[in-house]
C-alpha cells in the first residue's frame, strides 16, 4: 500500500514535469546572477541562544487545515521581530497549502534566513529555491538515494544555499556527506505521520559531532527544547505549535519568553 510520503513524492514529480514545460532548467539557471548566501541558515542557528525555526504552514496531511487563511505578511515579520533564528516556509500546495509566492513574499519581508520546505526530488527545485529567495533547502533522506542526496547537496553549495538533511532513523545516517550543513531528525514518521520526539534523543549521539543538529516536529514545550539542547541539538523546527493559534508571531514570542525564563 502506498504510504503518505510515496504519494507526496509521486505528485511532486508530476508537478515538476509540468513546471519544466513552462521554463527549462537552463532558463532557470540563466536567471541566477548571484550565488552569495546573504543570510546563512546554519550560522544563524549556531549563533542563536534559542535556535527556534518558526514554520509557516497552513495545513498538513495528518491534520488537514491548521490555519487556512494565514497570510505571509501577517506572520513572517512577527516571527522575525519576536526572535525566530530562522523561518521555514512550505511551498507544497497540494498537501501543505503553500505556494512559491509565499516564499518570495517572505523574502521581501525579512532578513531572517529562510528554509524552502518542500520535497526535493529534482535539481530543478534547487534552482527554484535560489530564485525564490531561500537561504537553505531541505533534503529528505527517506525520499532520496545516497547518490541523489550528495548530488543535490553539491548543487545547493554551488548556488550558495545551505543544506538541511532530514533523517528519521539510524539507517539514514549514511546519507550524511560533507556538503550537508545541518542534520535534522524529524520526529514525525513521514510514512504514517505519527510523531514521537524520542527519535531525536535516540539519534543524538549517532550524528557526527561536526554537524549542527536540529530536532523537527512534535515539539510544544519549552522543557523539551531544554532537554534536547542538553543532548546537543542547536535548532528546533516548530510549526503547528504556533500556526494553530490566531497569532503565530505572538505564540512564538511567548514560547521564547518561557524558554528563557
Amino acid at each position: 500500500m502506498t504510504n503518505i510520503l510515496d504519494k507526496i513524492v509521486a505528485n511532486k514529480r508530476k508537478e515538476i514535469e509540468q513546471q519544466k514545460k513552462g521554463i527549462s532548467i537552463d532558463q532557470l539557471a540563466a536567471k541566477i546572477t548571484n550565488t552569495t548566501n546573504l543570510y546563512s541558515f546554519k550560522e544563524s542557528l549556531a549563533n542563536s541562544l534559542t535556535g527556534i525555526i518558526a514554520e509557516f504552514k497552513r495545513k498538513s496531511p495528518s491534520r488537514g487545515w491548521i490555519f487556512e487563511n494565514a497570510k505571509i505578511q501577517e506572520v513572517i515579520p512577527y516571527y522575525s521581530q519576536n526572535g525566530a533564528s530562522a523561518i521555514s516556509v512550505l511551498t507544497d500546495t497540494e498537501f501543505f497549502g503553500g505556494t512559491f509566492a509565499d516564499l518570495e513574499l517572505a523574502r521581501s519581508l525579512t532578513r531572517t534566513p529562510l528554509l524552502r520546505k518542500d520535497f526535493m526530488v529534482d535539481e530543478y527545485q534547487i534552482y527554484q529555491a535560489k530564485l525564490l529567495g531561500a537561504n537553505a533547502i531541505l533534503l529528505i533522506a527517506a525520499s532520496l538515494t545516497i547518490g541523489e542526496t550528495k548530488q543535490f547537496a553539491v548543487k545547493a553549495r554551488e548556488l550558495g544555499l545551505d543544506v538541511l538533511l532530514e533523517i528519521h532513523n539510524e539507517k539514514e545516517l549514511g546519507h550524511i556527506n560533507e556538503y550537508v550543513d545541518v542534520v535534522g531528525v524529524n520526529n514525525r514518521d513521514l510514512t504514517t505521520f505519527i510523531t514521537d520526539v524520542k527519535g531525536s534523543f535516540d539519534l543524538a549521539e549517532k550524528i557526527p559531532s561536526d554537524f549542527l543538529k536540529i530536532s523537527e516536529s512534535g515539539i510544544s514545550k519549552a522543557q523539551t527544547v531544554r532537554e534536547l539542547r542538553e543532548v546537543g541539538y542547536r535548532g528546533f523546527l516548530m510549526g503547528e505549535n504556533f500556526m494553530k493559534t490566531d497569532n503565530p508571531g505572538l505564540a512564538l514570542k511567548q514560547f521564547i519568553e518561557e524558554l528563557k525564563a
